[in-house]
């Protein structure tokens, strides 16, 4: 079994379970309420700066991955020009018989 550990640090339930952990061992060994309070805050500010990081890298790297590529106009009229115009005309003859809308004389 495999902990998913970018699911792990971006969930708020395991920030909350570290911060009532860590507070309630302070806590145990008469730290004070005061200090609990204080680490609890560092700790959940720091799950918030954690959470946004690991959010926005798995959102870059997903808009990264799917990037598409914009044709040029240029690109395709170019490819056009280049072909010869009666294997065109060959092409379209052969097509029109296939599909039996050859012109009968």
């Amino acid at each position: 079994m495999s902990i998913d550990w970018k699911r792990k640090l971006t969930s708020r339930k395991f920030w909350l379970a570290v911060t009532g952990l860590v507070a309630g061992i302070i806590l145990a060994f008469n730290g004070g309420q005061e200090l609990a309070n204080t680490v609890s805050g560092v700790i959940m500010a720091a799950a918030s700066v954690i959470a946004y990081a690991i959010g926005e890298g798995l959102a870059d790297s997903a808009s990264a991955s799917s990037a598409t590529y914009v044709l040029d106009s240029s690109e395709v009229f170019d490819d056009y020009e280049d072909e010869d115009e009666e294997d065109d005309t060959a092409e379209f003859e052969e097509l029109a018989k296939l599909n039996g809308s050859e012109d009968k004389e």
